[in-house]
């Protein structure tokens, strides 16, 4: 199936004003119509071609693990913020909680079905701002060189349903519907993006810029409010239905030491932002040469770009935020960027437009093979530990994993015996910190006070200790390992360097 779109230049004497400009007039009719139907499906599969090793293992990293563990508490009458907690909003762990409830154990297929939905729609959202702008071909550039990239890393950051994947759509959306001079709904959407989770709200600024430079001194007026409105509503709307002081605690002021402290994890963090960023540029290769030439001598062209440029450094704040720099964290930078290499290389000639997107499409498919053959060592080892468990453990007993692999509760089939369901939120070892700033003294507020009156009440038949030597480790935690002393036997062997402590007879 091919895609013969109509040049940019065809639209230019019909042009017409947006919020930021003058805008490419769009076919209408049959001729738009025809135009999506090709386009469309060729998105689709390509979506799903990207996205097939990602039903290879139930679990790609923690971060699923987490949210699949929270759902099957959710789903059975647990209370977000309350029962279960994350530093997450609850709008990705409401999908989860509702994909368990209609399709039980079944749901995590489902739900990385909705990813390659999620992916796919920012892919198509791409294409028409980028129809919008250049025409018809840039549509088809934009969409399919989205869809390229968006596997440029490794694959436990490429392949996992996560919050990152769930946020494009919305920031695509909102930063569409502001070029659309749709100021309530763009609004609504920077809401769906915080709402994922909270780096998403960024795309607010890229709205913004593009209000401030509407054309339209009427439309500015209202826009604000508008805006303002479609962002508060569902917010305030979440909030209500949580707990709010909930939603405010585990969103925005309890997680201080997690969004903000480098102190001693320098070396490490600064490693993981330049290999991220060097998968970035190697996902990007081949059109970053010919970008940067159209971008040297179309300087006037260049000038309007400055709201992608925006958005583009408003995303790369959201990845620096906490400075964890983790490879998921970089998906958000993808929809500036690939419009703005569409921008530049809208004027090429089709056979040269082609040569160049063959180059990205190679690597594509050098990463998503990497991806299908890539050997899952953490997985392997969570399968195994989460057999012990159930070898020591009835169906209805509570299990405490002392880690950051949460998964093992859903391969064991045991429930958690703390809302915290990992040692990062007691520790402030999450987000990959391996420095002096872990311990009980670093952990979520409050955190030690409630996870000893859920010990003291309904004390776990088995505790894991799966931190294999890592800063969090028992015999650096005085509360846990006062524990393990006082109620608990260690089981003869270990499973990988994994301990497994059983609850004394007596106790």
């Amino acid at each position: 199936m091919s895609v013969e779109p109509q040049s940019a230049a065809a639209h230019l004497p019909h042009a017409r004003r947006g919020p930021t400009g003058p805008r490419p007039a769009r076919p209408g009719g049959a001729s738009a119509h025809g135009y999506w139907r090709r386009l469309l499906p060729l998105l689709a599969a390509l979506a799903l071609v990207i996205r097939l090793p990602s039903f290879l293992h139930p679990f790609w990293s923690p971060d699923e693990g987490y949210l699949a563990v929270q759902a099957r508490i959710l789903a059975h009458g647990g209370e977000l913020y309350e029962t279960v907690v994350d530093r997450k909003p609850p709008l990705l762990p409401w999908l989860y909680e509702a994909m368990y409830t209609v399709l039980g154990d079944g749901s995590q297929h489902a739900m990385k079905l909705l990813a390659i939905a999620a992916q796919f729609t920012t892919a198509a959202l791409l294409a028409a701002f980028a129809r919008r702008r250049w025409g018809d071909r840039s549509g088809v550039t934009a969409g399919v060189l989205f869809l390229l990239i968006s596997v440029g890393f490794i694959p436990q950051d490429t392949q996992a349903t996560t919050f990152e994947v769930f946020i494009l759509p919305w920031t695509a959306a909102a930063v569409l519907c502001a070029d659309r001079g749709r100021w309530g709904t763009a609004g609504v959407a920077v809401a769906g993006a915080f709402l994922t989770k909270q780096t998403g709200g960024v795309v607010l600024v890229p709205v913004l810029w593009l209000l401030w430079r509407a054309h339209n001194p009427a439309g500015r007026r209202t826009g604000l409010p508008r805006t303002a409105v479609g962002f508060a509503a569902p917010v305030l709307a979440t909030a209500l239905v949580t707990d709010p002081a909930g939603f405010l605690f585990w969103t925005v002021t309890g997680s201080g030491s997690y969004a903000f402290s480098l102190t001693g994890s320098e070396l490490h963090v600064l490693i993981r932002a330049f290999v991220n960023s060097l998968l970035l540029c190697l996902a990007c290769a081949g059109i970053l040469p010919p970008v940067r030439r159209a971008l040297r001598t179309a300087r006037p062209a260049a000038g309007k770009l400055t709201d992608l440029w925006v958005w583009f450094a408003a995303s790369a704040v959201a990845v620096a935020v906490g400075f964890h720099f983790f490879g998921h964290y970089f998906l958000q930078l993808l929809p500036p960027i690939t419009l703005l290499a569409t921008a530049a290389l809208h004027s090429l000639r089709p056979e040269r437009l082609r040569s160049v997107l063959s180059v990205p499409a190679c690597v594509c498919g050098l990463f998503v093979l990497w991806a299908a053959v890539a050997p899952r060592s953490e997985l392997d080892h969570s399968d195994r530990v989460a057999a012990a468990v159930r070898q020591h453990t009835a169906p209805t007993d509570r299990v405490l994993v002392w880690g950051i692999h949460p998964e093992i509760y859903r391969l064991a089939d045991r429930a958690p015996a703390s809302r915290y369901l990992t040692a990062g939120l007691l520790t402030n070892f999450s987000g990959g910190r391996d420095g002096p700033r872990v311990g009980e003294a670093y952990a979520v507020p409050g955190a030690w006070r409630v996870f000893a009156a859920e010990m003291s009440a309904r004390p776990p038949a088995l505790i894991v200790d799966d931190s294999r030597g890592k800063p969090y480790a028992p015999e650096r935690v005085p509360t846990l390992r006062r524990l393990l002393a006082g109620d608990y036997e260690p089981l003869p062997g270990t499973v990988e360097g994994t301990v497994f402590y059983l609850r004394s007879s007596g106790s």
